[in-house]
């Protein structure tokens, strides 16, 4: 084992939950919807972790709770061996400068009433004390890697394109020159042959920079070619986990299963006898006893209405949460 394998994961988290209240029309607590329910993962320094799931699973909301943008119900946060689960605390360390966000609509996050070069001074004024040429010759060489002319720093951001909007987005993080990004469906809405440009600029942005991604996506092609592993969501939980080749090539868990055997492939979808995903996930707000993806499930037995799966490892890494995955 390397020295690199054996260091310290850049990020951990461990037994995350965020429980969000739900209210009635007269504002009284009526329960709670689980977006996240004892989710833990490790990131290391330099490399891509994919999480991947239906819409409604809970992998923005893991991102969210990562960043401090939500504060979390229950569990831990380490970054950098720090723990910044309280960001009231964590934040005098300088972390906003060393852990960002992408975010899936980077148009949105940039004031349209300011021009570009506007919009990428303003993290360099507030967390770092360059002085004005500092910032623009570092606000010049960042637009230039992310592959646009400084020109386009005078523009407004109705003035360009949605791809180069993340071009921008992607600018604006990298200016404090973080450890992590946490790139929240960065890809959705861009024409595929966009697509496969900002894919590439992420990955020469990563080696040039140094940079380790958290790679949130629904897009199971997109995240097989860029990602070193990937985490499974359902129902704010992790289902499987493990290395790329090993999810895509030998999946455990039957929600996995059903995902890859849905990927489109050119002609149209793949139809093939294991495609049997239906239905929508139960109500977060009253999930099932037991496994909570038994209800979609052909496998199910009577057992999995009973006992509450949590992650095993199989072995190198590959961890699923299914009673019968293990059944020879």
């Amino acid at each position: 084992m390397t020295g690199k394998a054996m260091a310290a994961p850049l990020l951990e988290v461990e037994g995350l939950r965020k429980y969000f209240p739900v209210r009635d029309v007269w504002g009284r607590r009526t329960g709670w919807l689980k977006a996240l329910d004892d989710v833990s993962l490790a990131v290391r320094e330099g490399e891509i972790l994919g999480v991947v799931g239906e819409s409604g699973c809970g992998k923005s909301t893991l991102g969210k709770v990562i960043m401090g943008i939500h504060a979390p119900t229950a569990g831990s946060i380490r970054f950098e061996g720090e723990d910044i689960t309280d960001r009231r605390r964590a934040g005098k360390s300088g972390l906003r400068s060393r852990l960002q966000y992408s975010y899936q609509d980077p148009g949105a996050s940039l004031d349209p009433r300011w021009k570009i070069g506007a919009s990428l001074n303003e993290p360099l004024a507030i967390h770092t004390r360059l002085d004005r040429s500092e910032r623009q010759a570092r606000i010049g060489e960042i637009i230039r890697a992310v592959g646009l002319p400084e020109t386009h720093l005078d523009l407004y951001p109705h003035e360009i394109s949605g791809g180069q909007q993340r071009r921008v987005g992607l600018a604006r993080i990298l200016t404090l020159k973080p450890k992590l990004v946490i790139l929240d469906e960065p890809t959705s809405g861009l024409d595929v042959s966009v697509q496969a440009t900002v894919l590439n600029l992420f990955l020469d942005l990563k080696h040039q920079f140094g940079l380790t991604y958290v790679f949130i996506s629904h897009d199971l092609a997109v995240v097989r070619m860029l990602c070193d592993r990937v985490a499974v969501m359902y129902l704010g939980r992790i289902v499987e986990s493990g290395p790329i080749e090993q999810i895509f090539s030998s999946p455990r868990h039957p929600y996995t299963q059903s995902l890859l055997a849905a990927i489109p492939e050119i002609g149209g979808r793949k139809v093939t006898d294991d495609f049997w995903l239906e239905g929508e996930p139960p109500d977060p707000t009253s999930l099932p006893s037991g496994c909570r993806f038994r209800t979609r499930c052909p496998r199910a037995i009577e057992r999995c209405a009973q006992e509450d799966p949590g992650l095993i490892d199989r072995g190198g890494g590959h961890a699923d949460a299914c009673l019968r995955a293990g059944e020879s």
